[in-house]
């Protein structure tokens, strides 16, 4: 009964208020050589002890980052996750699975939702955000449309060292929108500035470059921009979060809109999602903002308050003038985020940051040593690089995962053009042992 819930009387209860002498008669309308005949081949109901051993010797199969050094990066990352944000994130008052839409008498939430907000300004160095999005893709291609809204223009130029899974859920936004994308391409892991240059024009809405790049390499965000805006064109940059912790923010070079993958601030890796889209732009582009901003008031007796001080959204006041159909936000990982970056504070990111930048470049160093390996490209990098390898990528990542180690992840499967490559990325968690170990994994092919 615990997972088989209709019983023979149940069954005749419903037959008869529907006014069925049978499950035939309940089915007499159908032609009977559509009807299945014979038995399903389902088997045999168990026991709840039996469910469990089930699932747990299936979800023993699975060899994450709990059992494996993980240098997967391409997006996402095993950072450190204290304690703290699983202790506070899941308790009653935030654990809900979705936004309040009784936002206003929801005010420890909407408190949440606006530091994050401020924390993420902070952070980006930009004059306002949102209280999320769905992660960097989605994001991404939201700033394009409000590009194109801002701008009033119809072109869009993206650089080729962009995340081809960002890349691609961009195209699919855009590709009802009469608008054109035209892909800058990349050279030596950055992009090409010579070929953007060129490609500009005064119908170019925006320029999408992301820094740290797909590569792991850092874009000269100090001459790109300026010649975006020379053109009269918006700057939209994809960065890393805890980059920024070392890093001048994009918000620091002008960028007129800044995204991010916010799974690095206190998200599992969890298979690859649900993850954390942050935007965050100046404040005269506020009204093209998609999602819902959090501001901050005072009540009739003057006591602080929070209420959402804009929902540009289609079911609300905007209808078919709203800036995005992005119906909610990521408001348990935001809240996730929030409690993260509190707890580490400015200093703590830092220190996140130089322990990832200084731990991935002795990993490089040591890699460029080996036989048959070299770092694919010379532009700086913070914490993730790329490998360029004649011992064969295949090899050389089933021999790391035979010692427990995740090597790292090949490029070939976002472009046959990288087929000895693979992106090695070096978080904050990874030791010099661990390190080595993959040294030695490597050599060993």
């Amino acid at each position: 009964m615990r997972y088989t819930q209709i019983t023979d009387e149940q069954r005749e209860r419903m037959l008869s208020a529907i006014g069925a002498k049978s499950i035939d008669d309940l089915f007499s309308t159908i032609p009977p050589e559509l009807r299945f005949k014979g038995d399903l081949k389902v088997p045999r109901g168990i026991s709840e002890l039996e469910l469990l051993r089930d699932t747990e010797s299936l979800a023993a199969k699975n060899h994450d980052c709990t059992k494996a050094v993980c240098f997967l990066g391409g997006g996402a990352y095993d950072h450190f996750i204290p304690t703290v944000v699983d202790a506070l994130s899941t308790q009653s008052e935030f654990l809900t699975a979705y936004t309040p839409y009784q936002a206003e008498a929801s005010q420890g939430i909407l408190q949440l939702f606006y530091e994050f907000q401020t924390m993420v300004c902070l952070l980006t160095g930009m004059e306002v955000a949102n209280a999320s999005l769905y992660e960097v893709a989605s994001a991404a291609a939201e700033a394009v449309l409000m590009a194109l809204s801002i701008t009033g223009r119809k072109r869009v130029l993206v650089s080729e060292s962009l995340h081809p899974d960002t890349r691609r859920v961009m195209a699919t936004y855009l590709a009802q929108q009469n608008a054109e994308i035209a892909t800058i391409p990349a050279r030596d892991g950055v992009m090409d500035e010579g070929a953007m240059t060129s490609a500009l024009n005064d119908s170019t809405a925006a320029v999408v470059v992301q820094s740290p790049n797909f590569f792991g390499c850092l874009e000269r965000l100090d001459r790109i921009i300026p010649a975006v805006h020379a053109a009269g064109a918006l700057a939209i940059v994809s960065t890393d979060p805890i980059a920024c912790g070392i890093l001048k923010p994009p918000g620091a070079f002008d960028a007129d809109i800044v995204v991010a993958e916010g799974q690095a601030l206190g998200i599992p890796l969890q298979y690859g999602a649900p993850y954390l889209g942050l935007i965050a732009t100046r404040e005269k582009f506020l009204r093209k903002l998609p999602g819902r901003v959090v501001g901050q008031t005072r009540d009739l007796e003057g006591r602080r308050g929070f209420c959402l001080a804009l929902q540009t959204r289609e079911q609300h006041i905007k209808r078919e003038r709203a800036t995005s159909n992005i119906c909610t936000n990521q408001g348990l990982f935001a809240i996730r985020a929030s409690i993260h970056m509190a707890a580490l504070g400015r200093q703590g990111i830092g220190k996140v940051a130089n322990q990832c930048f200084d731990k991935a470049h002795y990993a490089a160093g040591r890699i460029a040593k080996l036989k048959g390996y070299e770092i694919a490209f010379a532009a700086p990098f913070f914490k993730e690089f790329t490998v360029r390898t004649t011992r064969g990528v295949d090899q050389a990542m089933t021999k790391c995962r035979e010692r427990g180690i995740f090597g790292g992840v090949a490029l070939a499967r976002f472009d046959t053009r990288f087929e000895d490559c693979f992106l090695v990325a070096v978080t904050e968690k990874r030791t010099k042992a661990e390190i080595d170990n993959l040294i030695a994994a490597l050599d060993a092919v």
